[in-house]
């Protein structure tokens, strides 16, 4: 393999590297608003940014038409309260989705959620989505409108009959979505990983003022100039999982997801809340990711459950053919355990697909699963090998394969404060989708940056552009070239294991300070030791050691928020030995982290900061127009 050198001019590469390599080669880029992560919330920012009259780049690190978790697909449209069909008020769907989480949910992002994804999804219907049963192919099926000819989901519906989740063809979504990118002139940049933010005149704490990144083929040096950004990349990953060769947090998300522009907000200065927010994580498919199971979630959610003798697990009778399961999200296994251990129900269970309706049948199987991010592979894959819903049970794989205990634990949750423009404490930086601090899901990720593309645009418009510091330029050029110039050392593997021991050894289910501060620092000296010899053959190994140094930063990160809180709290999934009272009064609040002048300042910020829902939103959006305000 040639050295670094040789590299350079694209001389004497590697014949197996199929592109050129252009290490220490710049190009240029500028632009009005620059977009970070072509994801759902990626796309959407850049799309509305774009209908605003400003010139729009997106950056996105893999392949836009399908990137992200949502990239693939989806089938449901959640929380879609100001739709003709839902029973309930939009600001007050949105106040209950901001209480459920014990009060540590986004009010701002959800407000921003429940009054303007209708039109979000409306808007999307224009692109080329499908989100109708327009062919009237599943007439008949449970939750159906004869007139909208939407799907209304019967078992999604939080509390029943609320109608506020469609039934959605999401595979025909991201295609719409760069297709439209591509109409409005939006410059898509693919292939490139972002790795830092440019501040005015190089000052952490600064305006936001562009960005720089690796191109992911050639390795070429990217800098983008720009009057106010959009961080829409994925939040954090794989802090906790050891292996490798498994995907990011969950079988959703790709590897890629490494907590890059929680790293780089970061290092530039920006706020952070709920860092410390953390989760039980299962590897294995019956615990933490339910698409596998024949039952019990989502793409599933009509599938009744049945253990090995074909007892059905417990249920609450309701009117018509449908029994819900007690536990369909996933929640009560504990109470089933002991059922099983008791011998009342035997294992295996499985999902029993020939007892259901064949029109039920039909809408889990061919549309649900077909348009879920990874449901289509599973449902092609288990019909080359024979399998017939009609006539065959799937086996769900809770409770066996040790799928039942937690593995360790998982990030799930913090991010960016923003206000009600969505703007980050950093003026010119903007934040949407899982880049905010408790964030939902698809509908979430899209509304919000829709929402953020246009307040960013607006700022654009009035910004002069700040000063881009050279000298920021090239600390960074040194630092994201560092893995190349080596002939040997680390590979980038061995460095993510190593991050992912320390925080299942001393950040894991039992927490105390002294663990804390022996995690700190133990990624201290993989910080000063070891990440200095991460060695990269091509640019692909160049991401992936990139990437290594984004989950470094995140993982201490996550450190500083923990040893902050000093109380425990189920909601946040954040339990400490040494100080067990669950969610005290004074701790009721969110832990805020930031990075000021190179050190670590906690902070606090009352659980409803953003005031009243309903007025706020209003008062900021006093030019907006959607289908909830024209009823209003």
């Amino acid at each position: 393999m040639a050295t670094f050198h040789e590299f350079v001019g694209n001389k004497g590469h590697a014949p197996e590297w199929p592109y050129p390599i252009r290490y220490d080669q710049e190009q240029v880029v500028e632009t009005d608003v620059l977009v970070i992560g072509g994801g759902i919330a990626g796309c959407w920012a850049a799309i509305s940014a774009a209908r605003n009259g400003v010139r729009v780049a997106l950056v996105e690190k893999s392949a836009t038409i399908r990137s992200g978790a949502g990239g693939p697909g989806c089938d449901h449209w959640c929380d879609t309260a100001a739709n003709p069909l839902s029973k309930v008020n939009p600001d007050e769907w949105a106040q209950m989705l901001t209480d459920g989480f014990g009060g540590y949910g986004n009010g701002i992002g959800r407000e921003i959620q429940c009054r303007e994804n209708y039109d979000t999804l409306l808007e999307l219907e224009k692109m080329g989505g499908k989100i109708r049963d327009a062919e009237d192919k599943f007439k008949g099926v449970e939750g159906r409108d004869d007139k909208t000819k939407f799907l209304i989901s019967p078992r999604m519906n939080p509390f029943h009959d609320t109608n506020v989740v469609i039934r959605v063809w999401g595979t025909t979504f991201k295609p719409a979505l760069k297709k439209e990118c591509e109409r409005l002139g939006v410059k898509v940049i693919d292939r490139v990983m972002v790795t830092s933010l440019l501040t005015e005149k190089g000052i952490q704490g600064a305006g936001v003022v562009g960005a720089t990144g690796v191109n992911a083929r050639t390795g070429e040096f990217m800098i983008f100039k720009a009057k106010s950004v959009i961080l829409c990349s994925s939040s954090g990953g794989s802090l906790w999982l050891l292996s490798t060769e498994l995907s990011g947090y969950n079988t959703m998300s790709p590897r890629a997801v490494s907590g890059d522009g929680i790293a780089m907000a970061w290092r530039a200065g920006a706020e952070f809340a709920l860092m410390e927010r953390s989760g039980i994580m299962g590897i294995t498919p019956g615990f933490k990711h339910r698409w596998y199971t024949g039952a019990g979630d989502a793409s599933y959610e009509n599938v009744m459950l049945v253990d090995a003798n074909g007892k059905s697990l417990p249920i609450v009778t309701e009117p018509g053919w449908r029994q819900k399961n007690v536990d369909r999200m996933g929640m009560g296994f504990a109470a089933i355990r002991e059922k099983v251990l008791s011998g009342e129900y035997a294992l295996p269970f499985y999902g029993d697909f020939p007892s259901m309706p064949e029109i039920e049948r039909k809408v889990v199987w061919n549309m649900l699963l077909e348009e879920e991010s990874t449901g289509k592979i599973i449902v092609d894959t288990y019909s080359e090998a024979g399998f017939d819903p009609a006539k065959d049970q799937l086996q769900n794989y809770a409770l066996i394969e040790g799928s039942s205990l937690p593995q360790w634990r998982e990030t799930n949750g913090g991010g960016l404060v923003i206000d009600w423009d969505l703007k980050t404490t950093l003026d010119g930086l903007y934040a949407a989708g899982t880049q905010l601090f408790s964030p939902g899901d698809h509908s979430f990720a899209a509304s919000t940056g829709r929402y953020a593309g246009r307040k960013a645009a607006a700022f654009a418009r009035q910004a002069g552009g700040g000063a881009v510091s050279r000298d920021q330029i090239s600390i960074e050029k040194a630092r994201v070239y560092a893995p190349v110039r080596r002939n040997e050392g680390m590979d980038w593997k061995e460095l993510h294991a190593g991050i992912a021991r320390v925080m299942q050894y001393y950040c894991s289910e039992y927490k105390t300070e002294s663990l804390f501060k022996i995690a700190l620092d133990s990624l201290q000296e993989i910080e000063e030791k070891w990440a200095p010899t991460l060695h990269a053959l091509d640019p692909h190994k160049l991401i992936r050691s990139l990437e290594d140094l984004s989950m470094l930063t995140h993982a201490r990160i996550h450190l500083y928020a923990s040893l902050a809180r000093k109380a425990s709290s189920p909601f946040l999934g954040f339990h400490r030995m040494d100080y067990p009272q669950s969610d005290p009064p004074e701790w009721r609040k969110f832990i805020t982290v930031k990075l000021a002048d190179g050190k670590v300042r906690a902070g606090e910020l009352p659980l409803d900061y953003w005031g009243n829902l309903k007025e706020n939103y209003e008062a900021h959006n006093k030019d907006y127009e959607g289908v909830y305000d024209a009823k209003t």
